[in-house]
């Protein structure tokens, strides 16, 4: 199915951004014939209706054909039609010189037979009907261009119709709601995928009627199944009285008398189509007075010389696929609707030129979003340099989880790369001890996820590495900067297991393991110290250079506080609102990283202790500050120091804290959704200062940073989101984009404590459901009952559903606590889908996690 679907987008926008830029002018063209007769009438408002001053009668058709045979002796009239209307125009259309398919056509005054002047703008909409039909090509040539342009827009309808069906059809939201509040792509892509349902119908009539005017052979067939082709009429016109020996001019006036007579008067406008040789018929063709459509014509065939009819052909007792095929043209115009198909057709038509733009701008975006995807990768990763047989490349790998090693490998890359050294630049996901033994020397920067567990996407290469033994790496020598938080008891726990194994396969290191606390600098500069020894450069303004630019930390307003919880068994859970003017967009996913402060009654507890004025200015972290704000932002010190600077010197500062981000960046504001942490001692100090001791309007210091492990799906793909508590935050964000875009097969597995007390996401899952933006919502009360049940119970019970979403294409999302959640669900994967599956997931980017 996903390849059925990568096919049919390929598909859609190849014509749509080849032939639907032709396209273009034929829509154009086709808007500006809509209402070609209106124009012409209001340009030329002296042709739409002939006075009569004499008060004379009207001439009948064969005074009007002699009047201008008469005027024009040397060219032969083809079909004459005149109108029930009084006063107006007849037409004359005169047989084509030699080697033409189509002659001059002239309107005639209907009381004098004289010959009108050409009306002003009908050149202009000749052209506009070439432009159209032929593209200003020789009709021959022409046609079949036309109609292959035409059924391009038939493949164009089909396939945008495949690829936004959505996984409720019924739901007229999910075909219909253009959401002004989107921007960028998002707005594009709905404004065309609404845009292309409400024209849906027009371009399938426009496109087959196209194919049908603009293929003989097709036409042919058509006409011939329906009873209506060339051959038929060809028939009519020889049937009936046997020719005369020498065939005489027909009898106008006898052929006109006898048409009145069989027709009663019910008619609105006749043509005569007069015989050019053998024929012994006049077929005249009319519309009734109240016609169905304009194209709804009869045929009577009369006797050249008597006049007497010889067949009446009525459209209403055409079957219907004469029927059909009469209307062929009218539907292709929208006359067969009336007025409202007109417009329609006009809007349709116009709306070719809103496809294209659209079209061309998304296919665009993707071209410039690729190229500078290509043009950072190329400006950040090095480029291997010619080196002599003596030379060997370095080997730089990392395993990163939210992007912070692969700066540094990047950066670090960056500067060997300066200095001279041939650099290979992989993700550790992509090697294997066969791959290292290829190399003398490597270098790796290795995040540990959580309480040393690898990043998601290196569960599989570190169980692989762990179980192989040998000593194949005698000839390698490495460096290893390992990357922690100190907060967990296993710090560095990947990193120590990258080093521990390295060892075991003989692997010699350059240094001592480097192990870094959430960015320390010390230890960064001890890293750089370390390579510039161990490959003898030092250059000291390379890093800096090759720097990799860090979002800077903005104060945002602090504007809503709601407890979601009340009553609940567990900690009280907030949503947080924070807001900052002129505010940069984050994608889905994303995180903020906030600097917390200390609770005000602590700061002045431990000034009071020390018997120091918080005012006193004190230089701390490299910044002047108040001694009152320093400690506000530090870990408040133990001991009482001497002076105010002295104390300041002492201290340590508060670590960054992390949050998913619970809102998407049209929702105009940061909404974070925090669990208020307690302890023995007190409130956690981020937790604790966001949900009780930060006042409203006070400024929060945070930036936003981008979390390439739980990034958002760019297209339709079926999307499970599996979390509980303040992991809701992360999944929100995803699903209110999805549901932003018409994504709507998304599946939600969602826990908490009670249902009476902890459903505080219920709400807007259920505006989501009666959107149809959820096709599944599975949601488990872990204390609702005497067992205790989570979401991977859920996931077990759903076993069969899930490994067909999966099957169909899933991304898989989880968000939420470390302990416990995460490693259940986990390990209920593996259960469903198999441990080889899930491993292939990572691999891919199917299975993403938002865990802490």
């Amino acid at each position: 199915m996903a390849l059925l679907r990568r096919f049919w987008f390929q598909v859609h926008w190849f014509i749509g951004i080849t032939a639907g830029s032709v396209l273009v002018v034929i829509g154009l063209s086709g808007a500006v014939l809509s209402f070609r007769a209106e124009i012409v009438d209001a340009i030329n408002p002296e042709l739409r209706h002939i006075p009569n001053p004499a008060g004379a009668a009207a001439l009948r058709p064969a005074a009007l054909a002699a009047q201008v045979q008469a005027a024009q002796p040397a060219l032969r009239i083809a079909a004459l039609t005149v109108f029930a209307e009084p006063g107006r125009p007849a037409r004359v259309n005169f047989a084509p010189p030699e080697g033409q398919r189509q002659g001059e056509v002239r309107l005639v005054d209907p009381w004098t037979g004289a010959l009108l002047p050409v009306p002003t703008g009908e050149a202009f909409f000749e052209f506009a009907e070439h432009l159209h039909r032929w593209l200003l090509l020789p009709r021959d040539a022409g046609k079949p261009v036309t109609g292959t342009l035409a059924a391009g827009l038939l493949i164009l309808a089909l396939s945008g119709l495949y690829l936004r069906w959505p996984r409720r059809p019924l739901a007229w939201r999910a075909w219909l709601k253009l959401d002004f509040a989107l921007t960028g792509r998002a707005f594009l892509w709905n404004l065309h995928a609404v845009a292309g349902t409400l024209a849906l119908l027009a371009y399938l009539a426009s496109s087959l009627t196209g194919i049908y005017w603009a293929f003989d052979a097709v036409r042919t067939v058509v006409d011939n199944a329906a009873g209506e082709g060339r051959v038929v009429r060809a028939q009519g016109m020889q049937a009936g009285s046997a020719p005369a020996k020498a065939q005489a001019a027909p009898d106008l006036q006898r052929v006109w008398q006898s048409f009145l007579e069989e027709t009663g008067g019910d008619w609105s406008q006749a043509t005569l189509r007069l015989p050019a040789r053998s024929a012994s018929q006049v077929e005249v063709t009319y519309l009734r007075a109240h016609p169905e459509h304009e194209r709804a014509r009869n045929r009577v065939y009369l006797d050249a010389a008597t006049g007497e009819p010889t067949r009446h052909r009525r459209y209403a007792d055409k079957a219907l696929a004469g029927r059909l095929v009469n209307s062929i043209y009218p539907m292709h115009m929208g006359t067969y609707w009336g007025l409202p198909g007109r417009i329609v057709m006009l809007l349709s038509s116009l709306g070719l030129a809103l496809f294209a733009v659209t079209g061309w701008m998304l296919y665009l975006g993707r071209r410039r979003t690729k190229r500078a995807v290509r043009e950072e990768r190329t400006r950040l990763s090095p480029r291997l340099q010619p080196h002599g047989p003596g030379a060997e490349p370095v080997l730089l790998t990392f395993a990163s989880q939210t992007g912070q090693a692969e700066r540094i490998a990047l950066q670090t890359a960056a500067v060997l790369q300066s200095a001279g050294v041939a650099v290979v630049l992989q993700p550790l996901v992509r090697l294997s001890v066969d791959a290292l033994r290829r190399y003398r020397k490597v270098l790796l920067v290795a995040s540990t996820f959580g309480d040393g567990d690898p990043p998601d996407s290196l569960r599989a290469f570190a169980r692989q590495f762990a179980r192989q033994t040998g000593s194949g790496l005698q000839h390698v020598h490495y460096g290893l900067l390992a990357l922690g938080d100190r907060h967990y008891a296993n710090f560095c726990g990947f990193g120590r297991a990258l080093d521990h194994h390295l060892r075991g396969h003989g692997a010699q290191a350059l240094f001592p393991m480097i192990e870094v606390h959430n960015g320390d600098a010390g230890a960064l500069a001890r890293w750089q110290q370390s390579l510039a020894e161990a490959f003898g450069v030092l250059q000291p303004g390379a890093w800096k250079a090759h720097a990799p630019k860090a979002a800077l930390f903005e104060p945002w307003r602090l504007v809503r506080r709601t407890l979601l919880n009340a009553g609940s068994q567990g900690d009280p859970l907030f949503e947080i609102e924070l807001a900052h003017p002129g505010a940069g967009a984050w994608a889905p996913g994303a995180l903020v990283e906030l600097l917390p402060r200390q609770p005000g009654h602590a700061v002045e507890q431990s000034l009071r202790r020390a018997g120091l004025d918080g005012r006193t200015p004190v230089r701390c972290d490299g910044h002047e500050r108040t001694l009152e704000d320093a400690l506000a932002r530090s870990m408040l010190p133990a001991v009482p120091a001497a002076s105010a600077q002295a104390m300041a010197d002492t201290l340590l500062p508060l670590a960054p804290r992390r949050y998913s981000v619970a809102s998407i960046a049209a929702d105009g504001c940061v909404q974070l959704l925090v669990r208020q942490a307690r302890h023995a001692d007190g409130m956690g100090v981020a937790s604790g200062w966001l949900t009780d001791g930060a006042p409203l309007d006070t400024a929060v210091e945070l930036r936003l940073l981008p979390n390439p492990a739980f990034a958002r799906v760019d297209d339709e793909a079926p999307c499970v989101f599996i979390g509980n508590g303040s992991g809701f935050a992360g999944l929100r964000a995803h699903l209110r984009e999805r549901v932003r875009r018409g994504h709507a097969r998304n599946w939600l597995v969602f826990g908490e404590r009670n249902a009476a007390h902890d459903a505080f996401c219920a709400q807007e899952i259920a505006q989501w459901q009666a959107a149809a933006a959820l096709e599944r919502v599975d949601l488990v009360f872990s204390r609702d009952q005497a067992e205790r049940l989570y979401v991977q119970h859920r996931l077990r019970e759903a076993a069969g559903l899930l490994r067909q979403w999966v099957a169909e294409g899933a991304v898989i999302y989880v968000c939420g606590s470390l302990e416990g959640m995460a490693p259940g669900v986990d390990l209920a994967l593996r259960e469903v889908l198999g441990g080889p599956a899930c491993d292939a997931l990572v691999a891919e980017g199917r299975y993403r996690r938002d865990v802490y």
